[in-house]
């Protein structure tokens, strides 16, 4: 049951951030709301870069450098086609994290610097959250933003 749930929500996270992640550009990868807030860019990175490195904690070595966790935005240009691999590749991750753990394994507690000992169940449903969370401010910045 725990591996279909996790399916279903796995697939709806994809399906709802692919109507923006299609939308981004290497030339509109520089967008931002506002001198204060990340490009659109920054933002598809880090997605990408969170799915890798959170995973870690789930037993999965990465070889992903953080460039954008706690980080600001100085305006580097990431190149969207090494994003787009690291999102791809991220989801391919929490797919075979779904594959590979069992039920009682996915409600076994795992220590955390950002939200202390919690569920694999749980982070894996952060994950998705912050997937969400930067997909709603991508959607806004390609729609709303300027090239500062």
């Amino acid at each position: 049951m725990t591996k279909h749930l996790l399916k279903d929500l796995l697939e709806q996270n994809q399906n709802t951030c692919s109507f923006t992640f299609k939308e981004i550009t290497q030339k509109n990868s520089s967008l931002k709301l506002n001198e204060d807030t990340a490009s659109v860019g920054f933002m598809y990175r880090h997605i990408g870069e969170i799915m890798h490195l959170i995973s870690q904690f789930f037993g999965i070595p990465t070889t992903v450098q953080n460039t954008t966790m706690g980080e600001k935005d100085t305006g580097k240009v990431y190149q969207w086609e090494e994003s787009k691999k690291l999102v791809e590749e991220g989801y391919q991750l929490l797919e075979n994290l779904i594959e590979n753990l069992s039920e009682k394994e996915w409600m076994e507690t795992i220590d955390t610097p950002f939200f202390g000992s919690i569920s694999r169940v749980k982070l894996f449903g952060h994950i998705l959250y912050h997937n969400s969370y930067h997909c709603g401010q991508i959607t806004l910045t390609l729609k709303r933003g300027s090239y500062l």
